[in-house]
């Protein structure tokens, strides 16, 4: 069974989060790599449970308007 997987840890710099085994960034057992995989609130901040695959559904926002064409010149011809 894995382990509970922490939301808000109060040091995630000093743990390898890339599996269940949770190794020091110095002494890393499972050969995940040269380098440590980093906590979600590291790389996408603290709110990183607040977007995603999980999210809770929400309107999505009204997109920007883009450029408008230029004003057409006034006809002058005589009717």
């Amino acid at each position: 069974m894995a382990k509970k997987f922490p939301i808000v840890p109060k040091h995630p710099e000093r743990i390898c989060w890339g599996c269940d085994k949770y190794c020091p960034t110095d002494g890393m057992h499972c050969g995940n790599g040269s380098e440590r995989t980093p906590h979600p609130a590291e790389l996408f901040g603290d709110d990183w449970q607040a977007w995603g695959i999980d999210a809770a559904s929400s309107p999505e926002p009204e997109p920007a308007p883009g450029p408008q064409a230029p004003p057409e010149p006034p006809d002058d011809t005589p009717a």
